[in-house]
C-alpha cells in the first residue's frame, strides 16, 4: 500500500518528462512518486476546479499502468476521463496543469489533439470498452503487436455500452485488457492478501498452462464426468474471484479483484497479463480503489470532492462564488416539488445524476416516486415511456448532453407513441469549464424536428417554474424545457407556477425596424442591447418566444409584417429555432418583402471550454453581438454614423 515518505527526500517528480522515465523505477520510488503525483493534483485542482476524487483514488493505478507497459505505444484509455489528472501529469503536461479547464489550457479530458498519450478522446461515460476494441482489431488486421487498456470505473459499467462491448470482444477473441476500477466498495478482506495471491495465480503462465490441460484432459472424459470438471473448475473460480463468473461468461479471463493501492499486488498481475502468451481471449483485472485516496476531506465526502471548484488545500474549504441568484436546477427541483404536492401522480426519473439535475430534493421528499437508474440514458427514457403507459406523469432530467445518448429512444418509444413524458433538460447552452463534451447544443435541433413535442425554453427562472406547471398540464403528448447551468437572473419566483398558453409566445416592448425574437436565457442580453439601440435611436420590438415548438405563428408573421429586420436568438446550434422560424417565414411569403433575418444561434463548430461570459462573448451571443448584428443589417447611412 501506497505509504507518505517518512523523511523528505530528493524529488522524483520533478525528474519525470515522461513514463519512460520510471520504468525502472523500485516499489519504494514509485511509492514516493505516486505521493508527490497526488500533492500535484491536489494542488493543481485547488487553483482550476475539476475532478478531483477520481483521479486520487488512481493514483497507485496510473503510475503502475505507465511503468509495466510502454506507453504510447501500448495504448491506455481511460473512461469519462475524470480520473485522468495523473495521467497528465506524468505524461508531459504537468507544467500546464493549472491551465486545466481555462481558456486556451488543457482540457478536463482526455483529448487526442492534446498529447499522443491520449488515444481516445472522452467526456461521456462508458465508452472505453468500445473504443479499445476496435483498437485492438485493428492492431490484429494490420498485424501489430502493442497492447490496448481500458480503465472503466464501477459506476461506467453501469451503462448497456459497457456490456455491448465486452459481449463483442468475448466473442472476437482479440487480445484486450480491460481494468475494472471498483471505487465504490471498500477493501475488505478478499482484497488482501490471500486474494492478491489467488490473482497472481489466476494471471500467471503456469495456471493458464495447468488449466488447459486440465482442460484439455477432461475433453477425453465420457461426457459426464466431462462436465463435472468443467463445473468444478468454474466454480473454484468463482469462489477465488469473488464474482468474476458474469466476466467469465462474457468471455473474458476474470482477475480480482485486487488492491489498487498497493504496489506489490498491482504491478505482479500486470506483468503476467502483459506477458501472457495465450492471446485467445480479453483478460478484465478488476482493482479496487478508494476515492479521494490521500486528500482527507476527499475521502470523508467522495461525492462532494468528485468535482468541485476552487478550494483551500489546507482546510479542504470548498470556495463557493457568493450566489445572487438559485440556480436553474435548484428552481427545477422547487418547482417540481411544488407541483409534486398536489399531483401523487408525479415521478421523476434521472440517470446517475440526482446531485446534479436538482432530484436529491425531489428523493428526500418523495423516495417512493424518485428513481436513479443508473448511467443508462436509454434505459431511462423507455422506462419514462412505460410510466407514462400507467397513467403517471414522468419528468425524465437530463443533461442536454447526455440526452443525445438516447434519441432513438426519445423518437420512436416516446414521441411515435405520443406518450407525454416530461423531458427536464439541465445544461442547455455552452457549460463553460467542461466545454465542448458537455455544451447543450443540439437538443433543438434534434427535438425541434419531431412532430407533436412541445417544446419550451424558459428565459428566467420564473418562467422554468411555469414551464415545469405546463408540462405537467400536458398529457395528450410530450413536452420538453430547456434550462442553462448556473444562476438565474435574480427574479421573484411565484410559490407555485403558472400554467403558459401552448404555443405563444409574450412581447416585452413594442418598437419598431428591428424585432428582436429570443428564445430561452439569453433574454437578459437581448433587453440589454434594446436599451442599447434605444440610445441610437432604434427602440426595437423585444419578444420573448417561449416556445420553440409549437411557433407562435401569428406573433412571428406580425413581427415580419412591421419590422425591417428580425434577428432570432438561441442558445443552441444552427439548425434549431431560427431555422423553424425561417421555415415559417419562407412558406408564408414574409420574405419576399425583403425582410432582413438573421438568426443567431452557436456557431457550426465545437466552442471551446472557458468561462460561459467569455464563450458567448466571443461567438457574439451577447449584446454587444446583438447591437452590431442590428445595425449591420439596417446598413444605412444614418445607422453606419451612429455605429
Amino acid at each position: 500500500m501506497t505509504r507518505s515518505p517518512s523523511k523528505p527526500k530528493a524529488p522524483l517528480l520533478d525528474k519525470i518528462s515522461s513514463p519512460a522515465d520510471f520504468r525502472d523505477f523500485s516499489i519504494e520510488e514509485l511509492e514516493q512518486l505516486t505521493y508527490e503525483v497526488r500533492q500535484e493534483m491536489i494542488q493543481s485542482v485547488s487553483f482550476t476546479g475539476g475532478h478531483l476524487g477520481a483521479g486520487l483514488g488512481v493514483a497507485e493505478l496510473t503510475v503502475a499502468l505507465h511503468h509495466v507497459f510502454e506507453t504510447p505505444r501500448d495504448k491506455l484509455i481511460w473512461d469519462v476521463g475524470h480520473q485522468a489528472y495523473p495521467h497528465k501529469i506524468l505524461t508531459g503536461r504537468r507544467d500546464r496543469m493549472r491551465t486545466m479547464r481555462q481558456g486556451g489550457g488543457l482540457s478536463g479530458f482526455t483529448r487526442r489533439s492534446e498529447s499522443e498519450y491520449d488515444p481516445f478522446g472522452a467526456g461521456h461515460s462508458s465508452t472505453s470498452i468500445s473504443a479499445s476494441l476496435g483498437m485492438a482489431v485493428g492492431r490484429d488486421l494490420k498485424g501489430d503487436d502493442f497492447n490496448v487498456i481500458a480503465v472503466i470505473g464501477d459506476g461506467a459499467m453501469s451503462a448497456g455500452q459497457a456490456y455491448e462491448a465486452m459481449n463483442n470482444a468475448g466473442s472476437l477473441g482479440s487480445r484486450l485488457i480491460v481494468i475494472l476500477n471498483d471505487n465504490d466498495m471498500s477493501i475488505a478482506p478478499p482484497v488482501g492478501a490471500m486474494s492478491a495471491y489467488l490473482s497472481r495465480l489466476l494471471s500467471s503462465p503456469s495456471y493458464h498452462s495447468i488449466r488447459h490441460l486440465a482442460k484439455d484432459l477432461a475433453h477425453l472424459l465420457p461426457p459426464p464426468l466431462e462436465r463435472a470438471v468443467g463445473r468444478a473448475e468454474e466454480y473454484a473460480r468463482g469462489m477465488v474471484s469473488g464474482g468474476g463468473t458474469l466476466f467469465e461468461e462474457m468471455g473474458f479471463y476474470y482477475v480480482g479483484p485486487i488492491d489498487g493501492h498497493n504496489f506489490e499486488h498491482l504491478l505482479p498481475v500486470l506483468r503476467n497479463v502483459r506477458d501472457s502468451e495465450d492471446n485467445t481471449k480479453p483478460v478484465l483485472i478488476h482493482v479496487v480503489t478508494k476515492k479521494g485516496r490521500g486528500y482527507p476531506p476527499a475521502e470523508a465526502a467522495a461525492d462532494k470532492y468528485h468535482g468541485v471548484g476552487r478550494f483551500d488545500v489546507i482546510t479542504g474549504a470548498l470556495d463557493k462564488p457568493k450566489a445572487n441568484a438559485p440556480s436553474y436546477t435548484a428552481v427545477f427541483a422547487k418547482a417540481l416539488l411544488a407541483e409534486a404536492e398536489h399531483d401523487d401522480r408525479i415521478v421523476a426519473v434521472t440517470a446517475a445524476m440526482p446531485a446534479g439535475t436538482g432530484l436529491d430534493k425531489f428523493g428526500d421528499r418523495f423516495p417512493a416516486r424518485c428513481f436513479d437508474v443508473g448511467i443508462a440514458e436509454q434505459h431511462a427514457v423507455t422506462f419514462s415511456a412505460g410510466l407514462a403507459c400507467e397513467g403517471f406523469k414522468p419528468f425524465c432530467a437530463i443533461y442536454s448532453s447526455f440526452l443525445q445518448r438516447a434519441y432513438d429512444q426519445v423518437q420512436h418509444d416516446v414521441v411515435l407513441q405520443r406518450l407525454p413524458v416530461r423531458f427536464a433538460i439541465d445544461r442547455a447552452g455552452l457549460v463553460g469549464a467542461d466545454g465542448a463534451t458537455h455544451a447543450g447544443a443540439y437538443d433543438m435541433a434534434f427535438l425541434g424536428c419531431l412532430p407533436d413535442i412541445v417544446i419550451m425554453c424558459p428565459a428566467d427562472e420564473a418562467e422554468l417554474m411555469h414551464a415545469v406547471a405546463t408540462a405537467v398540464s400536458i398529457n395528450d403528448r410530450p413536452s420538453a424545457f430547456r434550462y442553462p447551468r448556473g444562476e438565474g437572473v435574480g427574479v421573484e419566483l411565484p410559490e407555485r407556477g403558472s400554467v403558459m398558453p401552448i404555443g405563444k409566445g409574450r412581447v416585452l416592448r413594442e418598437g419598431s425596424r428591428i424585432a428582436i425574437l429570443s428564445l430561452g436565457t439569453r433574454l437578459a442580453e437581448s433587453l440589454k442591447a434594446a436599451d442599447e439601440l434605444a440610445l441610437r435611436g432604434l427602440a426595437p420590438t423585444v419578444v420573448d418566444a417561449r416556445f420553440m415548438k409549437p411557433l407562435d405563428e401569428e406573433l412571428i408573421l406580425r413581427l415580419a409584417r412591421e419590422h425591417e429586420v428580425l434577428i432570432t436568438i438561441e442558445e443552441g446550434a444552427v439548425g434549431g429555432f431560427g431555422g423553424h422560424v425561417l421555415q415559417l417565414l419562407a412558406s408564408h411569403g414574409a420574405l419576399d418583402q425583403g425582410l432582413k433575418v438573421r438568426p443567431l444561434s452557436l456557431p457550426d463548430y465545437f466552442v471551446e471550454h472557458d468561462s460561459p461570459t467569455v464563450q458567448y462573448e466571443t461567438i457574439g451571443l451577447n449584446a454587444s453581438g446583438i447591437v452590431a448584428t442590428a445595425l449591420a443589417a439596417l446598413g444605412d447611412a444614418r445607422t453606419a454614423a451612429l455605429a
